[in-house]
């Protein structure tokens, strides 16, 4: 269902499900709240989980002014402030989670805890070229390209199964649909390559936990533990083996839900 994030201006679609502590999840590039899977209602079994579509993606309107890291943080905190929740958890993924590092740093009364999975601090070379690489699909509004590159984010063993076309099926219409919702997705890829924080990661003061597939190529594990590693106190999580791919939550969500749920449980909001 919409709602107005009055303090930016722009519709978001959004969805609730569960109770208990307040969780946003905060989808990453391209995605919108489909592409959470079995996920969201596995969360929501222990908590209140507040799924959303970023601007431009699946039911949210693109609104007005650019689309950066910083100003999508900005959507997540008046869309909390809309839903009259002034405290949640907040986890993201990918892009997601750089959202939520700025919005754990723009907005610390709002974040109780923070679970980054799949994060970087600040593009390396390797990502940069890997990134820039995903983007050009949309950038020249190949749908059919961009479905078949998407495959770097998942594990090896996913993409080599004789079935893999038909696990993706149920997938596709978390993707863009639209020529205007692919020129999003270019502006997401931009806040990606632009997305800084490496510097001021340590005025972070969420507990925070820091998740990450060993198999993971876009957001590598180097990346992710030097994240872990500038934010105080931060608890850094491996997923090894088969399957611990960037789409970690697709193709381990036990191992995913058991790390996070533990943490969260550490850190609770409500009595």
């Amino acid at each position: 269902m919409p709602v107005q994030a009055v303090r930016t201006g722009v519709s978001l679609n959004y969805e609730v499900s569960g109770e208990g502590d307040p969780l946003l999840l905060v989808m990453g590039t391209s995605g919108s709240i489909p592409l959470w899977g079995e996920l969201v209602p596995r969360l929501a079994e222990r908590y209140q989980v507040i799924a959303f579509d970023n601007r431009g993606l699946g039911g949210s309107e693109r609104g007005e002014g650019p689309i950066t890291v910083a100003s999508l943080a900005e959507d997540a905190s008046a869309l909390l402030e809309a839903l009259e929740v002034p405290r949640a958890h907040a986890m993201g993924w990918s892009l997601g989670s750089a959202i939520v590092q700025e919005l754990a740093l723009a907005h610390p009364l709002q974040v109780a805890s923070a679970v980054l999975y799949a994060t970087w601090g600040r593009c390396d070379g390797y990502q940069r070229a890997m990134l820039s690489a995903l983007r050009l699909p949309y950038a020249v509004r190949d749908m059919e390209a961009a479905l078949t590159v998407a495959g770097l984010a998942f594990s090896p063993e996913l993409m080599d199964r004789p079935d893999v076309q038909q696990l993706f099926e149920p997938m596709l219409p978390a993707f863009p649909q639209t020529e205007a919702q692919m020129a999003v997705t270019v502006e997401q890829w931009d806040a990606d390559l632009a997305h800084d924080t490496l510097d001021r990661l340590a005025d972070i003061e969420a507990p925070t936990l820091v998740v990450v597939g060993e198999q993971d190529l876009l957001t590598p594990r180097r990346q992710s533990k030097a994240v872990a590693d500038a934010i105080p106190k931060a608890r850094y999580e491996l997923v090894t083996g088969p399957g611990s791919s960037h789409g970690l939550h697709i193709e381990r969500p036990d191992d995913l839900v058991r790390i996070v749920t533990g943490f969260l449980d550490e850190h609770r909001i409500l009595a």
